[in-house]
């Protein structure tokens, strides 16, 4: 049974940073692909970041890019987003989510495990 534990959501200003960080259960390198991805009320869950754990390519969805950052610690089991110059826009509930590595790496529906999310809130 694989766990997916969120952590290092909270409330900041617009233009702060914060990190967060997902903890595996086993190490990330059994999954082909770990993403990042938000929720905001109303609407859609959307795809912010993702990284092929072996090779360490990344994707970042356009409304992030330049200012997100996904990286892996396999010796943590760990998966990070650091984020920087937060938005309003950017409050959400964000999710990371593993899998083999089949589908678009930000569509949500490529991903079969998931954690239970932690809120973040840009004011």
């Amino acid at each position: 049974h694989v766990q997916l534990v969120e952590s290092g959501g909270g409330s900041v200003q617009a233009g702060g940073s914060l990190t967060l960080s997902c903890a595996f259960s086993r190490s990330p390198l059994h999954f082909g692909r770990v993403g990042w991805f938000r929720q905001a009320p109303g609407k859609n869950r959307e795809g912010v970041a993702a990284v092929h754990t072996a090779g360490r390519s990344t994707v970042y969805a356009d409304s992030v890019q330049g200012r997100f950052t996904i990286s892996q610690d396999n010796t943590k089991n760990a998966v990070y987003l650091q984020m920087n110059d937060l938005k309003p826009d950017g409050t959400a509930m964000y999710f990371c989510a593993a899998d083999i590595g089949l589908g678009r790496w930000l569509d949500s529906q490529s991903y079969n495990y998931w954690g239970q999310g932690t809120q973040v809130t840009v004011s």
